[in-house]
């Protein structure tokens, strides 16, 4: 198998809940049939929040750089960053080395036509609506997103897992966004957010929801058997 660099960190838990999605969707009759990643498990990246919502952060496009290098030059043959928002900086990683780059948003508004889903709702950070990371790839498959004309409530959320709270008890405040999304025309929902990757579970099963960090799984995968 060909071996997969992650840029993790952002955040921790999610980086480390890809590496399980992984492990999990290898049907693996001993530990040489995983697939081998080098994971850059990196909590020091400058905060997408501070640099895209509050203004004035520092840029994390050079830390992501400098990641995607080292992992090239510990053997990785592609790369791949688990943070949604963290996309707006793809073109440094991609740019940075000679080696692929698996597009996380790209995967998944393929896999979001694929399932026949036109209004997506968007249970993502602020961050990514402001950056605009998933308006390419949603205009080339004819998506539309849909946002909550208020989303602090979600920002609220994954400030919360990241302060380490426990994600069943916020769990019931997820699902009351989720059904407001649907409230605003949503006919699919998606987890655009890892750290709401976390506690789908709370998601209401009244409506399809697809979770971007399983379809970056499932490119981490191909490529590593392609």
């Amino acid at each position: 198998m060909k071996t997969v660099g992650i840029l993790g960190g952002m955040g921790p838990e999610a980086t480390i809940l890809l590496m399980q999605k992984v492990m999990a969707a290898v049907p693996a009759r001993d530990d040489a049939d995983h697939v081998p990643l080098i994971v850059h498990q990196n909590p020091q990246v400058p905060s997408r929040i501070k640099a895209l919502i509050e203004g004035g952060g520092e840029d994390p496009g050079p830390t992501l750089a400098r990641m995607a290098r080292d992992l090239q030059a510990a053997g990785a043959q592609a790369l791949a960053m688990p943070c949604n928002t963290a996309h707006h900086y793809a073109p440094a990683v991609a740019g940075a080395t000679s080696l692929p780059f698996l597009d996380m948003l790209d995967v998944t508004a393929a896999s979001l036509a694929t399932q026949g889903a036109r209004r997506v709702g968007m249970l993502a950070s602020p961050a990514t609506r402001l950056a605009g990371v998933f308006e390419a790839p949603f205009a080339a498959h004819g998506l539309t997103p849909v946002f909550l004309p208020d989303d602090s409530g979600l920002l609220a959320i994954i400030r919360a897992v990241k302060a380490g709270e426990a994600t069943a008890t916020l769990g019931p405040r997820l699902a009351t966004q989720a059904e407001a999304l649907v409230a605003e025309g949503a006919d699919h929902l998606l987890v655009a957010c890892t750290e709401l990757s976390l506690m789908t579970t709370a998601l209401p099963e009244s409506v399809a929801h697809t979770d971007s960090l399983d379809c970056l799984t499932a490119a981490i995968v191909d490529f590593a058997k392609g």
